[in-house]
């Protein structure tokens, strides 16, 4: 009989995790598929394998043999290496968790969400919220109860209620934490805003009326992917209703667009923001990779990068100046006349607007501040499903000014909670916050404006790879922000970095 000892219960562990990674694998792909190119009619069919995956993962992520290696992992993790011993401790907390939920909730929940979005699609396409009502709820009531399950003796953190939806997208980040965050927004960033929207930007706006061709919008996009040095042999791109970034592992990562004929920028700014996501998983070592720790560190992490390279990168003069050409280039009918200096006041014109994603980077907080007071209310019992619609409207009234007319500008413009991601919303704001911290730490190290001008970002990329993307997730985001910054985490340089950008653009003195 083989003797049981550190190695061997090392060599149980990862041939265990070779199954479920799996396991995984055939899920990706699944969803890949089914938010991509599956036709409508292939959900039940789909729904089978879902529930069949699902149910074999979760019986071997749960079973007494690897709960007895990760037990055994736990106790002498101080002889393991520095990745496997973060990566175990975070194991046990998952799987301690994993248990609490009975497999057929597990096993439900998963075809639940597989049925829910071509119904969250349809109900949007045709602003009907009553559609996608009852789903909704079916969701809630299934994140209720496991955080019922969650909260019985945790003994990882006491966290309660939505802290532990929150601490699943962000560890160590909860409600008190969040309040600080977004008081800090309220208070500096809400009274300049109102000033910044007083004013107007004057440029050739002749372009935002024209059409643009899908197609070529798409060649762009293709363009950008080798400007920003998303390599291709581990890359896909294609079209879906909603942008997102997919991948598995540092070989294997797949991104999607949306493209509006009547709205060339967005789709410029999506293929970024995803890239962004993209490059983060790529530049995960490989070491890192081979271990349960590839991906980011967090939501709030993997956001930082996308809304980086959106934001902090692609929305200064100078990466126009080097590809504003380029895209004239590819259409010379629609961009006559105009210059990248019109360009890029275009996409940084600061406007009270309905959609999260069309936002522009200074009012986009308040977007985010609208849903995490709803997902506040909702996991306290304060507000019902059937309610949350109106709810929604005069949120947007009391922060952002806007009447919402219907459902589909409101409401339904997310799909994170038809994924049931409820405590994910905030990670965005914070991500920002993360961003423009990181942006000051790699000014002091590159020429930023210099590294844009050559054609590529290689500089960049590099000093993200080396400080931040090739940790993955075997350090927590407070530590890598601390490695990459010589700092913790402080929000002043993300509300200092929107007011010195947009008071220069605007022109505001005071």
């Amino acid at each position: 009989m083989e003797e049981k000892n550190l190695q061997y219960y090392i060599n149980k562990y990862n041939e265990t995790n070779k199954i479920l990674r799996a396991y995984g694998y055939a899920n990706y792909l699944s969803n890949w598929d089914a938010e991509t190119t599956a036709a409508f009619g292939t959900i039940q069919s789909r729904n089978d394998v879902v529930g069949s995956l699902s149910e074999l993962s979760y019986k071997l992520s749960t079973s007494a043999e690897y709960t007895e290696t990760i037990d055994y992992l736990f106790d002498h993790r101080d002889e393991l290496d520095d990745i496997l011993k973060h990566e175990i401790y975070e194991m046990k907390k998952n799987n301690e968790a994993q248990k609490k939920i009975p497999m057929e909730d597990f096993v439900a929940f998963s075809q639940l969400l597989n049925e829910v979005y071509p119904v969250y699609v349809k109900a949007k396409n045709e602003d009907n919220y009553d559609l996608f009502a009852p789903y909704l709820e079916k969701i809630i009531e299934f994140k209720k109860k496991q955080i019922k399950y969650l909260e019985k003796d945790n003994r990882f953190n006491n966290y309660k209620g939505y802290d532990l939806l929150l601490d699943g997208f962000e560890p160590d980040m909860t409600r008190e934490e969040y309040d600080k965050f977004f008081g800090v927004l309220k208070e500096k960033l809400v009274p300049f805003i109102k000033k910044v929207t007083k004013k107007k930007l004057k440029y050739n706006k002749k372009f935002l009326n024209k059409k643009y061709a899908s197609s070529i919008q798409f060649e762009y996009a293709k363009y950008l992917q080798a400007v920003m040095e998303f390599d291709p042999n581990y890359t896909v791109m294609r079209e879906s209703e909603h942008p997102f970034t997919t991948g598995f592992g540092n070989k294997d990562v797949r991104i999607t667009n949306h493209y509006y004929e009547d709205n060339v920028r967005s789709s410029i700014f999506s293929a970024i923001h995803e890239m962004g996501h993209g490059l983060y998983e790529l530049h995960v070592s490989d070491e890192v990779d081979a271990s349960l720790s590839g991906g980011g560190a967090s939501m709030a992490m993997h956001e930082s990068q996308s809304r980086f390279m959106e934001n902090m990168i692609a929305r200064k003069e100078v990466f126009w100046e080097t590809h504003f050409s380029k895209l004239q280039e590819m259409f010379p009918k629609e961009l006559k006349g105009i210059n990248y200096h019109d360009f890029f006041l275009s996409v940084n014109e600061v406007k009270r607007d309905f959609i999260r994603t069309e936002a522009d980077e200074l009012t986009y907080p308040l977007h985010i501040m609208v849903r995490y007071e709803l997902e506040k209310k909702i996991f306290s019992g304060k507000i019902k499903v059937s309610d949350l619609s109106n709810e929604w409207n005069k949120l947007y009234k009391k922060y952002l000014g806007l009447k919402v007319t219907n459902n589909k500008q409101g409401i339904l413009q997310d799909v994170h909670w038809a994924y049931g991601n409820f405590g994910y919303f905030p990670t965005y704001a914070l991500g920002s916050a993360y961003a423009a911290q990181f942006y000051k730490a790699l000014e002091k190290d590159v020429d930023i404006d210099k590294a844009i001008r050559s054609g590529k970002l290689t500089d960049i990329n590099n000093w993200l790879k080396e400080h931040i993307h090739k940790y993955g997730a075997s350090l927590y985001p407070k530590e890598i922000i601390k490695k990459a910054t010589g700092e913790d985490f402080n929000p002043d340089y993300y509300v200092k970095y929107l007011i010195d950008k947009y008071s220069k653009i605007y022109e505001i003195d005071d």
